[in-house]
């Protein structure tokens, strides 16, 4: 399994651009998932399937609503690895 200190931040925003379908280019830290890449709720869906299958770890509905940005993703991720 993954730890906190596994995550390389530019594989993790590889693989958050790849489930939301975008270029990584756009996935800065301030783009906001909806309102800057166009994100909905079946692409948010696919993002958590893809962040538990990669990392293993388990994406609550809430939690998954909460993720907006990159940043949000990354400390999400890193906080479930340290628990």
């Amino acid at each position: 399994m993954a730890t906190e200190n596994d995550v390389d931040e530019a594989d993790l925003r590889e693989t958050v651009a790849d489930a939301l379908d975008v270029d990584p280019e756009a996935l800065t830290d301030e783009a906001h998932f909806i309102d800057d890449l166009g994100v909905d709720s079946l692409v948010a869906l696919e993002l958590a399937v893809t962040l538990e299958r990669t990392y293993r770890v388990k994406v609550a509905e809430a939690e998954m609503a909460q993720m907006r940005r990159f940043p949000d993703v990354r400390d999400l991720v890193r906080s479930k690895l340290s628990n």
